[in-house]
């Protein structure tokens, strides 16, 4: 394959050996691999070239993981799987909070970040023999207008940005309207069989997204909580 037509990936992390490690194996599988060591260098190298998807160590030298999560997600849309020694739940659910697609704790099998990576990028639609001669699929609720094909949601015109975390669970919402999806059904269609869940990651993206789309989010028109069973997107709450 052409390296212009590959998928490329940004790896950042201070271990200059896992950077070697992960550019060589993520080289053999297909994938167009670079990596710096710290944000100051992530800025530099994003000012340059376009990548699609970002594995980032949440401990770096300077400023850290997670800071660079909240600044990125405020300006760009690039999937983003993070990395970190720390395995404890807490971890993972703060990846998840601030914008994470997912989240890997060190050690790793590459295998695994590899079936992680083909997933994120399934859900961002990012790869490049997908959506073509497709036309673009508009929904329209309250103000919004959310396009699947363009990957992009409007609020009175105004673009709205999501992570793809949010955008792949936004888009399995206006697909099933009024129908009760349970969190099991909303893991499956977000992640499928190649990587494993972690407890309250669909609760958490879920209040991202209320936080993004609902006026009050104590009390949300389009994505209403069915106690006991799951929930519900209602796209003209008004009629419902």
């Amino acid at each position: 394959m052409n390296s212009e037509n590959k998928i490329k990936i940004l790896v950042v992390d201070d271990d200059i050996q896992i950077c070697k490690l992960l550019c060589q194996y993520l080289d053999k599988q297909g994938f167009s691999v670079a990596s710096v060591e710290n944000g100051i260098a992530l800025d530099q190298y994003l000012s340059q070239s376009l990548v699609d998807l970002i594995i980032l160590d949440l401990m770096l030298p300077g400023e850290d993981g997670l800071s660079i999560v909240k600044r990125l997600n405020s300006k760009l849309q690039i999937p983003i799987i993070m990395l970190s020694a720390c395995g404890e739940d807490v971890d993972r659910i703060i990846g998840l909070e601030i914008g994470a697609d997912d989240y890997l704790a060190k050690p790793f099998n590459p295998r695994e970040l590899l079936a992680r990576i083909r997933s994120v990028l399934r859900r961002r639609n990012i790869e490049k023999t997908s959506r073509v001669g497709e036309n673009p699929e508009s929904y329209i609720f309250g103000n919004y207008e959310f396009n699947t094909n363009n990957q992009t949601l409007h609020r009175d015109g105004e673009k709205v940005i999501l992570t793809s975390g949010e955008f792949s669970l936004l888009e399995i919402f206006v697909e099933n309207p009024k129908r009760v999806l349970s969190r099991d059904d909303l893991l499956e269609k977000l992640k499928g069989y190649d990587c494993s869940p972690f407890d309250r990651s669909i609760d958490v993206r879920i209040m991202r997204l209320r936080q993004k789309i609902e006026i009050d989010t104590t009390s949300p028109l389009y994505i209403q909580t069915v106690w006991g069973k799951g929930y519900q997107f209602v796209p003209s709450p008004s009629a419902s």
